[in-house]
């Protein structure tokens, strides 16, 4: 049986809940049901003014760190980071949904720690660098 996104979703929970919730973050829901593209649905991780935004359609999709008013995407957070060759579990490729959420998981408790639990300077300064390396023309910024 096909589980729907809301389940995924649900499902996907269980795997990011033990780290968010450890870092003071609790879940809220956000729009879900079905659209030209397909159903979705999507969600926040709420801490304070920190959020992390969560969409699903058919696969877990877009992914976005909002700590105030200063907002950054998951690939160009791990980018900056960890280099382009860096070590990221998200995004991957696999056909079990839930295998996104358990990358995530492991980004979130291994690299993501300026967001979890780091001050704004700290988590702006990753905001910057990947503004600054988005100006890069595409081929320049491969390795």
């Amino acid at each position: 049986m096909k589980m729907t996104p809301v389940e995924i979703l649900r499902e996907g929970r269980n795997v990011l809940d033990p780290v968010m919730v450890r870092h003071g973050f609790s879940f809220k829901p956000g729009p879900a049901g079905p659209s030209s593209g397909g159903p979705y649905t999507s969600g926040v991780y709420v801490n304070g003014n920190r959020k992390l935004e969560t969409h699903f359609r058919f696969s877990l999709g877009l992914v976005t760190y909002h700590f105030g008013q200063t907002s950054l995407d998951h690939e160009s957070y791990m980018r900056v980071l960890l280099g382009a060759n860096g070590g990221n579990k998200y995004p991957g490729f696999s056909e079990d949904p839930l295998d996104a959420f358990r990358g995530l998981a492991y980004d979130l408790e291994n690299f993501a720690t300026a967001f979890l639990n780091g001050n704004f300077e700290e988590f702006s300064r990753w905001v910057i660098a990947a503004e600054e390396q988005k100006k890069i023309p595409g081929f320049a910024r491969l390795p």
